[in-house]
């Protein structure tokens, strides 16, 4: 039971940590969260207790990689639209 509860408290712990960061820090920390919980997953299947630690960690690490990566904060272009009416996109300034 206090497993259970410990658990819990964690995981509400960690929705509470990204509550204030900007849309793609979520998303970053989703990644990492998501691939932490699939990393415990198949680290217990494998090896148990210590396999379920190893591979929250690597699959933590793994996923916030997968998120940053997919993250294109420097690749923003906006839509612009000149004097004569014509539109085109360009880097936002």
């Amino acid at each position: 039971m206090l497993k259970i509860l410990s658990t819990i408290a964690v995981a509400g712990l960690l929705a509470f940590s990204v509550a204030g960061c900007t849309t793609a820090d979520q998303r970053v920390a989703g990644y990492g969260v998501g691939g932490a919980a699939l990393g415990a997953l198949a680290g217990g299947a494998i090896n148990g207790g210590k396999g379920a630690l190893a591979g929250a960690a690597i699959g933590g690490a793994g996923g916030a990689l997968v998120g940053a990566a997919t993250n294109n904060n420097s690749n923003r272009y906006c839509t612009y639209e000149n004097r004569y009416g014509q539109r085109y996109q360009a880097p936002c300034r």
